[in-house]
């Protein structure tokens, strides 16, 4: 397969490339861009995973999907939008997601806290730090566990250059009634930047 940069075929114009199979479009590594949050719990006495753990996708939004997580980090250009109000059956959904599975009368928290780098410097902003938690504790005590994570990263790689600001906490938590639960939140991402080399 010949590689073609889009820029060498913007100047050339399409209609020269005689046969376009055997040509290829060389872009970078995708930038998520939009993204929503969301959460949600379900119960079930069946199972987990195509039980309470569908039951909390549904009740955040999500269900038809099939989730992807990343790791944690948010791209300087991810921008909050809404949640949409329908989503296309079997779409792929890619997010940072916290999940708490358990069983009937425990509590189960879920939580995911993150906050904006700004360069030091130019006060523009670089990007996002995300940490995820779950477990059976209260909403306080994860909350002042993702704090302290949020930290860790921060002193370990990022204070020097950048400020941390814009921290946001999104915690979910109930006790199962049936004999097993999930709590969940989420980050997701609806669009995506292609950068072209």
């Amino acid at each position: 397969m010949n590689i073609v940069k889009l820029s060498d075929l913007l100047q050339t114009g399409v209609n020269e490339v005689r046969n376009p199979e055997t040509y290829g479009i060389v872009v970078g590594n995708r930038i998520p861009k939009d993204y929503f949050i969301t959460k949600g719990t379900g119960e079930s006495d069946i199972t987990v995973h195509a039980g309470s753990y569908h039951l909390a996708l549904k009740k955040a939004g999500v269900e038809v999907c099939n989730i992807m997580t990343y790791s944690s980090i948010l791209p300087g250009i991810a921008h909050e939008v809404e949640r949409p109000k329908s989503h296309t059956h079997g779409a792929v959904m890619e997010s940072i997601f916290a999940v708490a599975n358990g069983n009937q009368g425990e509590l189960l928290t879920a939580g995911i806290i993150y906050g904006w780098l700004y360069d030091k410097q130019t006060n523009q902003r670089y990007g996002g730090l995300v940490c995820e938690h779950n477990g059976n504790y209260s909403v306080e005590k994860i909350t002042g566990m993702l704090n302290s994570s949020l930290q860790e990263l921060y002193t370990n790689g990022f204070d020097d250059q950048y400020h941390l600001k814009d921290i946001t906490v999104l915690t979910e938590s109930f006790v199962p009634k049936k004999k097993y639960g999930t709590a969940l939140v989420a980050i997701c991402f609806t669009s995506y930047v292609y950068p072209f080399i």
